[in-house]
């Protein structure tokens, strides 16, 4: 369990690194897109440094060895990061939804400062959440009840725990879904003007092909967007909204589990927003090598190659 667990967070810390890394350096990566997968890998990466190693040993030793105190920082911080990664994918969602369904909107309204100031809105939102500690209104007596040395777990109340769940996984979750049906819907749109111009000779057929191809495959990408991150949250929105209504009964390991599905989401991110775009891939093959600190860096052609 540490060895699989330990693989996680490694995975997780340094491929978000990545990221970080390639966007932060290169000015051409450096879009409004890329500014909301920047700030996802940041939150990511805390998520995999400062949370996931305190949930590692108390997962395998069925203990908590850091006291109240840190107990509390810790849940908080779980909490803060979980629903700030949530809400950043959302927000990627409505940024590819408007740069291909409205692009003329979207060169035109959405900017750096605008991005920025959505991503200061999601943090400070997150960080409320955590502060307010609403969560545990009207169960403080269950709590003293149960509560003993070792043990730290985030408990949310009925109400809570049906309002944590909508606000931070159905809403954004039905908002990614909408948005990302609507985006497969023109991309299948695009595949069948592009397959009524095939019979076009020369040099447009060819463009129409590779059209053709782009269009397949960002549908192929939002399947696979939805698809982890339904399977990653999903079975731990469940828990947290029935367990309230079944006096707390969810055994602990299934609990911890589902934490673990979700966190798992986290390591996913850097493979899905990252290497699924050529130039990004690129960069990390020049950060591996490291040539990423050669002053003649190709990465002005590479990101013209592909755009």
């Amino acid at each position: 369990m540490y060895m699989f667990m330990v693989a996680t967070i490694l995975m997780t810390i340094c491929g978000n690194l990545l990221v970080i890394i390639s966007i932060s350096h290169f000015r051409q990566l450096q879009s409004p897109t890329n500014l909301l997968v920047l700030s996802l890998a940041c939150v990511d990466c805390l998520l995999g440094t400062f949370v996931m190693p305190y949930s590692t040993v108390r997962s395998v030793e069925s203990c908590w060895y850091y006291g109240e105190t840190v107990c509390k920082i810790h849940s908080g911080f779980d909490v803060t990061m979980s629903i700030a990664s949530i809400l950043h994918l959302c927000l990627i969602s409505v940024d590819r939804y408007l740069a291909i369904c409205k692009p003329l909107l979207y060169r035109s309204r959405v900017t750096m400062e605008k991005v920025s100031g959505l991503i200061g809105i999601t943090w400070l939102f997150s960080f409320g959440v955590m502060l307010a500690r609403v969560n545990l209104v009207g169960i403080e007596e269950m709590l003293m009840m149960h509560s003993c040395v070792g043990t730290c777990v985030q408990i949310f109340n009925k109400k809570w725990g049906v309002v944590a769940a909508f606000v931070a996984f159905f809403i954004p979750g039905a908002v990614m879904a909408s948005l990302y049906m609507k985006i497969f819907h023109v991309a299948r749109r695009h595949v069948r003007v592009i397959h009524g111009s095939k019979a076009r000779p020369g040099a447009l057929h060819d463009k129409n092909s590779n059209s053709e191809h782009k269009e397949k495959k960002a549908a192929k990408t939002l399947g696979i967007v939805m698809g982890v991150f339904m399977l990653c949250w999903l079975p731990f929105f469940i828990m947290l909204v029935t367990n309230p209504f079944l006096n707390f009964s969810t055994p602990s390991n299934v609990a911890d589990a589902l934490v673990w599905f979700g966190y798992f989401n986290s390591t996913c991110n850097p493979l899905i927003y990252g290497f699924f775009y050529p130039w990004f891939r690129k960069v990390f093959k020049m950060i591996i090598s490291g040539r990423i600190f050669d002053s003649g860096s190709s990465l002005l052609n590479v990101y013209a190659e592909n755009n």
